[in-house]
Protein backbone atom coordinates (compact mmCIF):
# COMPACT_ATOMS: atom_id res chain seq x y z
CA UNK A 1 0.00 0.00 0.00
CA UNK A 2 1.23 3.17 -1.05
CA UNK A 3 0.69 5.10 2.17
CA UNK A 4 1.18 8.76 0.99
CA UNK A 5 -1.53 7.86 -1.45
CA UNK A 6 -3.71 7.84 1.41
CA UNK A 7 -2.15 10.55 3.69
CA UNK A 8 -1.39 13.08 1.19
CA UNK A 9 -5.43 13.75 0.35
CA UNK A 10 -6.46 13.15 4.26
CA UNK A 11 -3.60 15.92 5.37
CA UNK A 12 -4.34 18.47 2.61
CA UNK A 13 -8.33 18.09 3.69
CA UNK A 14 -7.71 18.11 7.13
CA UNK A 15 -4.86 21.19 6.72
CA UNK A 16 -7.59 23.21 5.13
CA UNK A 17 -10.49 22.59 7.22
CA UNK A 18 -8.80 23.40 9.79
CA UNK A 19 -7.59 26.29 8.86
CA UNK A 20 -11.18 27.47 7.83
CA UNK A 21 -12.16 26.29 11.38
CA UNK A 22 -9.21 28.49 12.63
CA UNK A 23 -10.87 31.80 10.75
CA UNK A 24 -14.22 31.00 12.53
CA UNK A 25 -16.37 29.34 9.79
CA UNK A 26 -18.26 25.98 10.62
CA UNK A 27 -17.81 22.42 9.42
CA UNK A 28 -21.46 22.55 8.32
CA UNK A 29 -20.85 25.30 5.86
CA UNK A 30 -18.94 23.12 3.94
CA UNK A 31 -21.01 20.22 3.09
CA UNK A 32 -22.97 20.70 0.54
CA UNK A 33 -24.85 17.41 -1.01
CA UNK A 34 -26.20 19.33 -4.21
CA UNK A 35 -23.05 21.07 -4.72
CA UNK A 36 -21.07 17.71 -4.83
CA UNK A 37 -23.56 16.21 -7.03
CA UNK A 38 -23.61 19.21 -9.52
CA UNK A 39 -19.20 19.03 -10.04
CA UNK A 40 -18.54 15.57 -9.39
CA UNK A 41 -21.80 13.84 -11.82
CA UNK A 42 -20.95 16.71 -14.14
CA UNK A 43 -17.13 16.57 -14.47
CA UNK A 44 -17.59 12.73 -14.52
CA UNK A 45 -20.40 12.74 -17.22
CA UNK A 46 -17.59 15.03 -19.10
CA UNK A 47 -15.35 12.62 -18.69
CA UNK A 48 -17.77 9.74 -20.54
CA UNK A 49 -18.43 11.76 -23.32
CA UNK A 50 -14.33 12.52 -23.65
CA UNK A 51 -13.66 8.42 -23.36
CA UNK A 52 -14.60 5.50 -25.00
CA UNK A 53 -16.00 2.67 -22.22
CA UNK A 54 -13.40 0.40 -22.41
CA UNK A 55 -10.37 3.71 -21.48
CA UNK A 56 -13.14 4.41 -18.94
CA UNK A 57 -13.00 1.29 -16.90
CA UNK A 58 -9.37 1.10 -17.30
CA UNK A 59 -8.49 4.77 -16.09
CA UNK A 60 -11.00 3.47 -12.53
CA UNK A 61 -8.91 0.24 -12.81
CA UNK A 62 -5.49 1.87 -12.47
CA UNK A 63 -6.64 3.67 -9.00
CA UNK A 64 -4.89 0.19 -8.14
CA UNK A 65 -1.75 1.06 -9.08
CA UNK A 66 -2.08 4.41 -7.36
CA UNK A 67 -2.96 2.81 -4.18
CA UNK A 68 -0.35 0.21 -4.28
CA UNK A 69 3.58 0.44 -4.17
CA UNK A 70 5.12 0.21 -7.34
CA UNK A 71 6.41 -3.38 -7.56
CA UNK A 72 9.20 -2.27 -9.65
CA UNK A 73 12.88 -3.01 -8.01
CA UNK A 74 15.96 -2.24 -9.98
CA UNK A 75 18.27 -3.62 -7.66
CA UNK A 76 16.38 -7.07 -7.90
CA UNK A 77 16.34 -6.83 -11.48
CA UNK A 78 19.65 -5.88 -12.44
CA UNK A 79 20.80 -8.69 -9.99
CA UNK A 80 18.66 -11.09 -12.05
CA UNK A 81 20.48 -10.28 -15.07
CA UNK A 82 23.57 -10.34 -13.66
CA UNK A 83 22.74 -14.08 -12.68
CA UNK A 84 21.70 -14.93 -16.21
CA UNK A 85 24.74 -13.62 -17.73
CA UNK A 86 26.49 -15.47 -15.01
CA UNK A 87 25.18 -18.63 -15.90
CA UNK A 88 25.15 -17.82 -20.13
CA UNK A 89 29.08 -16.80 -19.42
CA UNK A 90 29.58 -20.21 -17.50
CA UNK A 91 27.31 -22.51 -19.48
CA UNK A 92 25.28 -21.67 -22.54
CA UNK A 93 22.03 -19.29 -23.52
CA UNK A 94 19.69 -22.48 -23.47
CA UNK A 95 21.02 -23.11 -19.35
CA UNK A 96 18.69 -19.51 -18.93
CA UNK A 97 15.65 -21.80 -19.63
CA UNK A 98 15.84 -23.16 -15.76
CA UNK A 99 16.19 -19.85 -14.35
CA UNK A 100 13.30 -18.30 -16.21
CA UNK A 101 10.45 -19.98 -13.41
CA UNK A 102 12.91 -17.27 -10.82
CA UNK A 103 11.98 -14.74 -12.81
CA UNK A 104 10.26 -12.25 -11.50
CA UNK A 105 9.82 -9.43 -13.52
CA UNK A 106 7.47 -10.96 -16.56
CA UNK A 107 9.44 -8.62 -19.34
CA UNK A 108 12.94 -10.05 -18.34
CA UNK A 109 11.07 -13.50 -18.20
CA UNK A 110 10.00 -12.80 -22.07
CA UNK A 111 13.34 -11.60 -23.08
CA UNK A 112 14.62 -14.74 -21.69
CA UNK A 113 12.35 -17.10 -23.72
CA UNK A 114 13.38 -15.25 -26.84
CA UNK A 115 16.68 -15.63 -26.51
CA UNK A 116 16.46 -19.50 -25.94
CA UNK A 117 14.53 -19.74 -28.92
CA UNK A 118 17.30 -18.60 -30.98
CA UNK A 119 15.39 -15.30 -31.89
CA UNK A 120 17.94 -12.74 -33.29
CA UNK A 121 19.17 -9.91 -30.62
CA UNK A 122 17.64 -6.95 -32.82
CA UNK A 123 14.35 -8.91 -32.84
CA UNK A 124 14.62 -9.19 -29.21
CA UNK A 125 14.98 -5.37 -28.94
CA UNK A 126 12.70 -4.06 -31.63
CA UNK A 127 9.99 -6.50 -29.89
CA UNK A 128 11.26 -5.42 -26.44
CA UNK A 129 10.92 -1.64 -27.40
CA UNK A 130 7.59 -2.54 -29.32
CA UNK A 131 5.69 -3.69 -26.50
CA UNK A 132 7.66 -1.00 -24.19
CA UNK A 133 6.33 1.65 -26.20
CA UNK A 134 2.93 0.18 -26.66
CA UNK A 135 2.63 -0.90 -22.83
CA UNK A 136 3.26 3.02 -21.81
CA UNK A 137 1.01 4.27 -24.77
CA UNK A 138 -2.01 2.45 -23.14
CA UNK A 139 -1.15 3.30 -19.35
CA UNK A 140 -0.74 6.87 -20.31
CA UNK A 141 -5.07 6.98 -21.05
CA UNK A 142 -4.97 6.45 -17.45
CA UNK A 143 -2.94 9.07 -16.35
CA UNK A 144 -4.38 12.19 -18.95
CA UNK A 145 -8.20 10.68 -18.18
CA UNK A 146 -7.34 12.09 -14.52
CA UNK A 147 -5.34 14.76 -15.46
CA UNK A 148 -8.30 15.77 -17.87
CA UNK A 149 -10.62 15.00 -14.87
CA UNK A 150 -8.88 17.72 -12.70
CA UNK A 151 -9.05 20.02 -15.52
CA UNK A 152 -12.65 19.75 -15.67
CA UNK A 153 -13.99 19.57 -12.37
CA UNK A 154 -12.90 23.28 -11.31
CA UNK A 155 -15.06 24.72 -14.66
CA UNK A 156 -18.19 22.47 -13.48
CA UNK A 157 -17.47 23.97 -10.04
CA UNK A 158 -17.99 27.36 -11.25
CA UNK A 159 -21.04 26.23 -13.29
CA UNK A 160 -22.46 25.00 -9.73
CA UNK A 161 -21.78 28.73 -8.69
CA UNK A 162 -23.49 30.11 -11.23
CA UNK A 163 -26.13 27.81 -10.69
CA UNK A 164 -26.21 29.06 -7.17
CA UNK A 165 -26.40 32.67 -8.17
CA UNK A 166 -29.45 32.32 -10.17
CA UNK A 167 -31.22 30.79 -7.00
CA UNK A 168 -30.06 33.10 -4.96
CA UNK A 169 -31.10 36.21 -7.64
CA UNK A 170 -34.39 34.86 -7.65
CA UNK A 171 -35.30 35.17 -4.22
CA UNK A 172 -33.92 38.97 -3.87
CA UNK A 173 -36.82 39.80 -2.42
CA UNK A 174 -35.64 38.01 1.25
CA UNK A 175 -32.81 39.93 1.89
CA UNK A 176 -31.93 37.16 4.97
CA UNK A 177 -31.46 33.95 2.46
CA UNK A 178 -29.14 35.64 0.32
CA UNK A 179 -25.62 35.34 2.24
CA UNK A 180 -26.51 31.90 2.63
CA UNK A 181 -27.61 31.44 -0.69
CA UNK A 182 -24.24 32.89 -1.96
CA UNK A 183 -21.56 30.78 0.47
CA UNK A 184 -23.38 27.45 -0.90
CA UNK A 185 -23.00 28.81 -4.47
CA UNK A 186 -19.38 29.10 -3.76
CA UNK A 187 -19.17 25.55 -2.24
CA UNK A 188 -19.44 24.10 -5.78
CA UNK A 189 -16.35 26.34 -6.85
CA UNK A 190 -14.88 25.04 -3.74
CA UNK A 191 -15.44 21.54 -4.19
CA UNK A 192 -14.42 22.08 -7.71
CA UNK A 193 -10.63 23.42 -7.58
CA UNK A 194 -10.37 21.12 -3.73
CA UNK A 195 -11.23 18.09 -5.99
CA UNK A 196 -9.25 18.69 -9.02
CA UNK A 197 -5.56 19.98 -7.35
CA UNK A 198 -5.96 17.45 -3.71
CA UNK A 199 -7.22 14.35 -5.62
CA UNK A 200 -7.51 14.24 -9.35
CA UNK A 201 -4.57 15.82 -11.13
CA UNK A 202 -2.18 14.17 -8.39
CA UNK A 203 -3.61 10.52 -9.18
CA UNK A 204 -2.55 11.22 -12.69
CA UNK A 205 0.68 12.77 -11.73
CA UNK A 206 1.91 9.46 -9.53
CA UNK A 207 0.24 7.33 -12.42
CA UNK A 208 2.91 9.03 -14.61
CA UNK A 209 5.63 8.46 -12.55
CA UNK A 210 4.42 4.55 -11.67
CA UNK A 211 4.33 4.12 -15.28
CA UNK A 212 7.66 5.94 -16.06
CA UNK A 213 9.31 3.85 -13.57
CA UNK A 214 8.13 0.37 -15.57
CA UNK A 215 9.43 2.07 -18.63
CA UNK A 216 12.90 2.37 -17.06
CA UNK A 217 12.93 -1.18 -15.92
CA UNK A 218 11.92 -2.04 -19.53
CA UNK A 219 14.81 -0.47 -20.84
CA UNK A 220 17.34 -1.99 -18.15
CA UNK A 221 16.10 -5.45 -19.50
CA UNK A 222 16.78 -4.58 -23.10
CA UNK A 223 19.96 -3.16 -22.31
CA UNK A 224 20.83 -6.09 -20.14
CA UNK A 225 19.57 -8.94 -22.41
CA UNK A 226 21.59 -7.55 -25.42
CA UNK A 227 24.87 -7.93 -23.37
CA UNK A 228 23.87 -11.21 -22.32
CA UNK A 229 23.50 -12.03 -25.73
CA UNK A 230 26.42 -9.96 -26.76
CA UNK A 231 29.03 -12.27 -24.65
CA UNK A 232 29.87 -9.09 -22.12
CA UNK A 233 31.84 -9.34 -18.86
CA UNK A 234 29.10 -9.71 -16.19
CA UNK A 235 30.85 -6.64 -14.37
CA UNK A 236 30.55 -4.90 -17.75
CA UNK A 237 26.81 -5.55 -17.90
CA UNK A 238 26.76 -4.42 -14.14
CA UNK A 239 28.77 -1.40 -14.96
CA UNK A 240 26.17 -0.62 -17.96
CA UNK A 241 23.01 -1.29 -15.50
CA UNK A 242 24.28 0.64 -12.69
CA UNK A 243 23.22 3.54 -13.92
CA UNK A 244 19.64 2.66 -13.29
CA UNK A 245 20.23 2.06 -9.51
CA UNK A 246 19.14 5.35 -8.29
CA UNK A 247 16.08 6.54 -10.68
Amino acid sequence: MDILSILGPVFAVGAIVCGFLLEGGHVAALIQITAGMIVLGGALGAMMTATSLKDFIFSFKQLVTFMKNSPINYEKIASEILDLSQTARKESILALEKKRAGITFEPLSYAIKLAVDGTDPNVIRQTLENEQSHSLEEEEIAAKFWEDFGGIAPTIGILGAVLGLIHVMENLNNPESIGPGIAVAFTATLYGVGSANILFIPIGKKLKRKYGQEAVARELVIIGVEGILSGLNPKVIEEKLSVFMHK
